[in-house]
């Protein structure tokens, strides 16, 4: 077969929308003062509340040495404490502060309308079928899928 595909494959037509997608959302995210590593953080903290600094890199996805950065910038902006449990020394503990949870809710107020954006003329059975063709599509990709 020569020359360029009568279609755009679809793996790099989801990359090209991902990336636009994610641009986006993180320049939201930039004019209420935040980023996504910030945003990730302070959701987690504030949906899930994990208590240490390992749950909460498990629950962000991201490298213990990398959220130790992010985090030493959050502490420096007063936006969460770090403290040692008394009973662990090895551990270490995280919380919002009040700075940290007004930054939240801004970010929040960024994301919801980020999220408004993305599913402007769409409707709610087309959001549903988007969900499962990801889900799909990441299941096909993790090799989770089922042979056909």
């Amino acid at each position: 077969m020569t020359g360029p595909p009568p279609r755009e494959p679809i793996g790099l037509q989801l990359f090209r929308v991902a990336k636009s997608a994610n641009r986006a959302f993180q320049d939201a995210l930039a004019a209420e003062g935040g980023s996504l590593p910030t945003w990730l953080i302070l959701l987690s903290l504030k949906a899930r509340r994990p208590e240490t600094q390992r749950e909460l890199a498990a629950a962000v996805g991201i490298e213990g040495a990398t959220l130790t950065h992010h985090l030493a910038g959050l502490e420096r902006d007063g936006l969460v404490t770090r403290s040692r449990d008394p009973e662990n020394r090895r551990v270490h503990r995280v919380a919002l502060t009040e700075k940290g949870e007004a930054a939240f809710q801004r970010q929040r107020r960024a994301a919801v309308r980020f999220d408004a954006q993305l599913r402007a003329g769409l409707e709610d059975d087309e959001i549903a079928a988007l969900r499962e063709t990801l889900a799909r599509l990441e299941a096909n990709v993790s090799g989770e899928s089922e042979a056909p």
